[in-house]
């Protein structure tokens, strides 16, 4: 840091070659979106390996989906334990539930291979594999964003519910905002950002002829 003086005037002057001024600048954006695009396709990404191969994080190997072949269900889970009762469409994602399996008396009988798994899986497989790559940015981000939106509505933040086994009231820690809200808003701006162009395949596949004709796929 360097000190002028002029008349009776001290300035201060920062050193803009300083590592703080690199890390702000405007021109580093670009970086930092790219960044925040393959860290949001890896969730995406992580979640359908997970699921389909049982990796032993959030799903274990005896429960893995492996494409429909094995004994996992990714979807019902969440279809029939996580939506909230009181929310707008509870009754809708229940009935997606049911394609995914059934609870009976003496456990769920899993459907791995109905079209409402296949349907979840594709979608993640598809929003993590553009979004990291980015191509077909267009079509990742706001599959993404629509995906996201329906856990959103499905877990229903703002409306609280009785528990049915305790009778405690339940209540989620935000009432307006949660992480699939943040990550939907998260994926359309990346896609505004052009995220893509940079650390990515973007500026050559919105290159290629057939892109240039038809501007949604890039």
């Amino acid at each position: 840091m360097t000190t002028t003086a002029k008349g009776d005037v001290s300035v201060t002057q920062a050193s803009q070659g300083s590592w703080y001024h690199g890390f702000t600048q405007a021109a580093t954006a670009k970086y930092w979106a790219a960044v925040a695009r393959i860290a949001l396709g890896f969730v995406f990404l992580w979640a359908f390996l997970d699921k389909t191969f049982g990796l032993g994080y959030a799903t274990p190997s005896e429960s893995a989906w492996q494409f429909g072949a094995g004994d996992g269900s990714p979807t019902f889970g969440f279809l029939t334990f996580g939506v909230n009762p009181e929310g707008p469409f509870a009754s809708f994602f229940h009935s997606l539930g049911e394609s995914a399996g059934v609870m009976g008396a003496e456990g769920p009988t899993l459907y791995p291979g109905s079209w409402v798994n296949w349907a979840f899986m594709l979608a993640l497989l598809g929003a993590g594999v553009t979004l990291i790559l980015g191509v077909f940015m267009r079509i990742g981000s706001i599959g993404a964003a629509v995906l996201l939106m329906m856990m959103y509505f499905a877990a229903a933040p703002w409306a609280k519910f009785t528990d049915a086994e305790t009778g405690e009231t339940v209540a989620s820690n935000n009432p307006i905002a949660d992480d699939h809200l943040a990550y939907a808003i998260f994926a359309i701006l990346l896609m505004l950002l052009t995220a893509e162009r940079t650390w990515g395949l973007g500026k050559w596949w919105q290159s290629l002829e057939f892109v240039q004709r038809h501007p949604w796929l890039a």
